[in-house]
């Protein structure tokens, strides 16, 4: 049976308490019958359909939240229906494992998941690409692009940490969803029409900045909107303030389009366009945030090291985004180099 070391009143209080939920987890510590191998495997696909990561000595952490504890509980109910108990309790960790450690090894399991549905989402684009076909011959790949979307939809649901792969992802989704309404003439290519630079506005972006949003935000800072203020705000159940403008998160101004970036969406619509050194830097970032290799440029794989490294390196945001100006700055200057014959 379950032995109950959760108080679901008083986790529920807690719920709405964001700074300790960040610094609180729950903790699932399930026991089988040794030799029941085909009932290891069903429990730790449950696991892993919450979303739970493993430490080491059989333990399971998710966060500290209310819709964590029913999974937890869930899970634990099967264990008891196999005839295994569990102990379910909260923690918080102060030697052996950090709260990085942990909310590092939730990212690196969503971005596994991202990678692998973003393969898909591949190749139905190429397959999409290569007919062009009509309406009736577009049934197969719509039928998965939308067994895509339910996945995507899944992992979603269990990305407690801000994966950096999520975004771009997202943005070949949409890319795939809009082609196949094209074919069916349900959609045309949405525009992406030029606007007024803003002056001193406030930008809004999502927490956890990684090489798209970074890039955004010197991108903007640099030429766009020289005053601007940066917020950093949840990624889900943000409500933006009146004129704010927001990049590279769901619903936002400024964000993924069909195959273009976050990035690449602002510099058209900021008329930056025809500035080849940016251009430049476009690419790199395109082919880093959404890995689909489509410019090959040779300096790509040093820029993803070199962010790789400053977000290993710095946990704020804005410490991540001066990290990373140099880097950008020294881009843009040798990019912007007169060509020689």
């Amino acid at each position: 049976m379950v032995e109950a070391l959760v108080n679901r009143a008083r986790l529920s209080k807690r719920g709405s308490n964001v700074a300790e939920a960040k610094r609180r987890w729950l903790l699932l510590m399930p026991t089988l019958p040794s030799a029941d191998t085909t009932a290891r495997v069903r429990v730790w696909r449950q696991l892993q359909k919450v979303g739970a990561v493993a430490l080491k000595n059989s333990v399971y952490v998710l966060p500290n939240r209310d819709e964590c504890v029913e999974a937890f509980e869930w899970v634990s109910r099967e264990l008891t229906s196999l005839g295994g108990q569990a102990s379910l309790g909260e923690g918080q960790f102060f030697d052996g494992v950090t709260d990085e450690e942990i909310e590092r090894r939730f990212i690196e399991a969503r971005d596994a998941d991202y990678s692998e549905l973003g393969e898909e989402l591949r190749r139905v684009a190429k397959l999409l690409k290569a007919k062009r076909v009509g309406t009736e011959k577009v049934a197969a790949p719509s039928e998965q692009t939308g067994k895509l979307r339910r996945r995507f939809d899944e992992i979603v649901a269990i990305d407690f940490c801000q994966a950096t792969s999520r975004e771009g992802v997202h943005g070949l989704l949409r890319g795939v969803e809009h082609t196949l309404s094209e074919l069916r003439g349900e959609a045309r290519p949405e525009p992406l029409t030029r606007v007024a630079r803003p002056s001193g506005a406030t930008w809004v972006t999502r927490t956890g900045v990684h090489i798209d949003r970074i890039a955004c935000s010197w991108l903007i800072r640099r030429f766009i909107d020289p005053e601007a203020t940066l917020k950093f705000v949840p990624p889900k159940g943000y409500v933006p303030e009146p004129g704010e403008l927001r990049f590279d998160m769901y619903d936002a101004e400024f964000t993924h389009v069909g195959e273009r970036c976050s990035f690449e969406v602002l510099q058209v619509k900021m008329g930056l366009a025809e500035d080849r050194a940016i251009s430049a830097i476009a690419e790199i970032v395109h082919d880093i945030d959404l890995k689909d290799e489509k410019y090959s440029r040779p300096e790509t794989a040093g820029v993803a090291g070199m962010v790789v490294g400053v977000c290993g390196s710095f946990r704020e945001d804005e410490a991540r985004i001066a990290a990373a100006a140099p880097l950008f700055d020294g881009l843009y200057a040798f990019f912007g180099r007169p060509s020689r014959a």
